[in-house]
């Protein structure tokens, strides 16, 4: 099999689970908590990383933002041998009482993208895998996390997420909005494979907390180490699998 052309990978380079968050950065943070990490390859928005936690193997790599580039990793693991992705990002919240640093796991996402339109009918269901999405709720619920399960919002577009699209989105008790599970799902479960996603809130679009907003010491106690704690959680959870 030929070379992956944007990831830069083939067949035996990766482990057959992946998590996969949207910052290349973040893939380092994840892998300081693993052992034996070891640079894969890395071009454009993408680093992959191998490593290995609790004796359990995987690979890390970045997808960067939004649905199109998403889907262009999860399609070039899938071809290579991942069986497993897991999204390890970053949300808005849209409901009241969802704080910053809280967890949500997601048990489905709204096709609010244009990329999985190209895949299938937007009324086919973008949803997790049953045991991805038990494994990341059990993982954060052993670490006593603030974690709300439920229905998210994917969208393409975040500089035109009006206050319309957000009363709507918080009228359909959709949990939050984010810009890559739709695709991540909607991929894995078309090939036959298994995906889900756990973010964790950094600001709240109905109570006027907007991404990046909020300096670090104004922050409350749980959301200092938020994205520290989504990725324990979500190591915990690919240990488990």
């Amino acid at each position: 099999m030929a070379k992956q052309p944007h990831l830069l990978i083939e067949a035996g380079d990766v482990a057959d689970l992946a998590l996969v968050p949207g910052d290349p950065g973040r893939v380092d943070r994840i892998a300081d908590h693993c052992d034996d990490a070891e640079l894969v390859s890395e071009n454009r928005e993408y680093k992959v990383v191998n490593a290995t936690y609790e004796g359990r193997d995987l690979t890390i790599c970045s997808t960067g933002i939004g649905s199109p580039s998403a889907a262009i990793a999860v399609e070039e693991l899938a071809a290579v041998g991942v069986e497993t992705f897991i999204r390890v990002g970053t949300t808005g919240a849209l409901q009241h009482g969802i704080e910053i640093g809280d967890m949500v796991v997601a048990t489905g996402a709204a096709k609010d993208e244009g990329t999985t339109k190209r895949y299938e009918a937007a009324e086919v269901p973008a949803v997790p895998d049953f045991e991805v999405l038990s494994a990341l709720s059990e993982a954060a619920e052993q670490r006593q996390a603030p974690v709300h399960i439920g229905p998210v919002a994917t969208d393409d577009a975040f500089y035109a997420e009006t206050d319309e699209h957000v009363a709507e989105w918080e009228a359909a008790r959709l949990l939050c909005v984010e810009m890559e599970a739709a695709a991540i799902f909607t991929l894995a479960r078309r090939k036959g494979l298994a995906a889900g996603a756990i973010c964790t809130a950094d600001g709240n679009l109905v109570e006027g907390t907007q991404k990046g907003e909020t300096e670090d010491e104004e922050l409350p106690e749980k959301a200092k180490d938020n994205v520290g704690r989504a990725i324990r959680i979500s190591l915990d959870a690919a240990e488990s699998l």
